[in-house]
């Protein structure tokens, strides 16, 4: 199966669990792997045989900057859902949240999570 990567989709968010979160926001990127059959694509070289991946990019920044949860676990589940969704082209999906300056005492690292869903 062949793979589409979308890496760096960069948004202000308020999903957070301290209230602070919620209210001041955050930065967060979000990385999306898309599984597809492009061969259709490659040999017609029409856009329509493939994902245009432009309204990945424009609805991952809509739902970092609208969604207002607790958890950035629900809000990884939210996004790959969401795609999935939109398009039946897509088989699978694997996305990646970082919040990259997460609000934690003496850490300065960044904190990721990693979903793959399945289109069912």
């Amino acid at each position: 199966m062949d793979c589409i990567h979308l890496t760096g989709i960069r948004s202000y968010g308020y999903t957070g669990y301290l209230p602070e979160e919620q209210v001041l926001g955050q930065r967060f990127e979000v990385d999306v792997k898309l599984w597809l059959d492009i061969s259709a694509a490659a040999k017609t070289d029409d856009i329509e045989k493939t994902v245009d991946y432009r309204w990945i990019i424009t609805l991952v920044k809509d739902l970092v900057k609208t969604s207002k949860f607790v958890l950035i676990e629900r809000l990884v589940e939210t996004i790959a859902d969401s795609i999935l969704k939109q398009s039946d082209r897509i088989t699978k999906v694997q996305v990646i949240l970082i919040k990259p300056a997460a609000p934690i005492p003496d850490f300065g690292g960044k904190i990721s999570i990693d979903v793959t869903r399945i289109q069912s």
